[in-house]
């Protein structure tokens, strides 16, 4: 099995990077997990929505250009299907049972994700209507994987 994110921008924080690369090492039992990074487009505060939309275009390119057909990919956004984790974990259980061992999950820039791969997405998932950081949002993203794997084993990880 292969769990893939592709995020827009780089991950800066210290605190952030030794918390996925917990989840990622816990993680390598289950599958192989990547994380690939897009540029993210320069977005100063007054962008008129034009150029909000030419940005959200730039950065959707690029994460397109990352996602193979044969990938199921879930798109993260705010107005996507909210999921309990004993939910998610069925959901990835399907996946390889029917034959998807290629997941792929993608957050967007600060302005979110052009239609175009919201189009792309086999599923759009919410973790609520709150903003998180695109940077914390990693490393939830990253534990929610790890905690499906664990429901999914039976596991007395996820109490």
């Amino acid at each position: 099995m292969n769990i893939k994110f592709v995020v827009v921008g780089k991950l800066k924080e210290k605190y952030f990077k030794q918390g996925i690369a917990e989840y990622a090492k816990r993680l390598s039992r289950f599958c192989k997990f990547s994380i690939v990074e897009v540029p993210d487009e320069k977005a100063p505060e007054n962008l008129s929505q034009a150029e909000m939309d030419q940005v959200m275009a730039a950065e959707g390119e690029r994460i397109l250009s990352k996602i193979k057909d044969r990938e199921y990919v879930y798109a993260l956004a705010i107005l996507g299907k909210e999921r309990s984790s004993e939910e998610f974990a069925k959901e990835i259980q399907d996946l390889t049972t029917y034959g998807h061992s290629d997941i792929t999950f993608v957050i967007g820039g600060s302005l979110g994700l052009t239609p175009a791969v919201l189009k792309r997405a086999d599923t759009q998932i919410s973790f609520g209507r709150f903003t998180l950081p695109h940077q914390l949002m990693r490393l939830v993203l990253t534990e929610q994987v790890y905690r499906a794997f664990m429901i999914n084993e039976g596991s007395p990880y996820h109490k």
